[in-house]
């Protein structure tokens, strides 16, 4: 499963939004999702201009959800753009 393919999989279609980033039935992390599906052709725009996208997750506990991309937590991957 390519997360970039322009086709969604059939598990997005019933999919939930989550509030929170992370699965609203057992509250695991989208780095523990079996499969993830971005949907790239459909961006909104936001008041200060920047692109955001839904980002779908198949849990391991079976249910399908979604945020969007600009909801997603820090990542400690990712360097700050401010150090402290």
């Amino acid at each position: 499963m390519n997360a970039f393919d322009p086709t969604p999989p059939n598990w997005t279609k019933t999919a939930t939004h989550a509030h929170h980033f992370g699965c609203p039935s057992c509250r695991a992390t989208c780095s523990e999702a079996q499969a993830v599906w971005i949907n790239r052709r459909a961006p909104v725009i936001t008041e200060t201009y920047m692109r955001k996208w839904q980002e779908f997750y198949q849990c391991q506990c079976g249910q399908a959800w979604w945020a969007w991309s600009s909801d997603r937590p820090p990542s400690d991957l990712h360097p700050k753009e401010h150090p402290e």
